[in-house]
């Protein structure tokens, strides 16, 4: 299934929009739960254009510059919808390296298993600081049924996996340093 396919379906149900315009949401709001590149997108939109989901027009950007600008069709609407009501199984927990270096970090030392610790923490301090920086745009949750609302939810929800993910590298940490601490206070006490 092109998941990608309903991702952009969805965008242009919002409003037309420019492949530009469409990446820039890849980077800004569907980063949260959702990737795709430059080179993904254009190709996208020439099969959804071919499949008549989605339609365009040229436009005039300054003097020259030429644009699609692209607009959903009653036909992607309706595949659009028709996917959005599919029941669909739980997808496959998705691929994460840095817990896949823990579960085999029986081979680098404890000091190591500190500093990598250290430095993923950092990394998802600063991207809940920047997921709180945005969740705060918000002054009241969203009426249920607005774009907003969609935005505000994944947002909120992004923000909660953050946080069980640093509290998860806390605990890990607190482990560690408890191990160590047993092992120094057994070397006190050794005859």
């Amino acid at each position: 299934m092109r998941t990608l396919k309903y991702a952009i379906l969805g965008l242009i149900n919002r409003h037309d929009m420019t492949g530009y315009d469409i990446t820039k949401e890849f980077s800004q709001g569907l980063s949260n739960f959702w990737n795709a590149k430059h080179s993904q997108i254009y190709p996208e939109l020439k099969k959804l254009t071919d499949e008549g989901l989605v339609s365009f027009e040229i436009v005039i950007a300054g003097d020259v510059l030429e644009k699609k600008l692209y607009s959903i069709t009653e036909k992607g609407q309706h595949e659009l919808k028709k996917w959005l009501l599919r029941d669909d199984p739980i997808e496959p927990t998705p691929k994460d390296k840095f817990r896949l270096r823990m579960y085999f970090s029986d081979e680098i030392s404890h000091a190591q298993q500190v500093a990598l610790l250290h430095q993923q923490l950092e990394k998802r301090l600063v991207k809940h600081s920047f997921l709180e920086e945005h969740f705060k745009t918000y002054i009241k949750r969203p009426n249920a049924g607005s774009a907003a609302f969609g935005d505000y939810i994944v947002l909120e929800g992004a923000l909660l996996r953050e946080s069980a993910y640093i509290q998860w590298i806390r605990k890990v940490l607190g482990y560690l340093e408890t191990e160590r601490a047993t092992a120094r206070q057994a070397l006190k006490t050794e005859p």
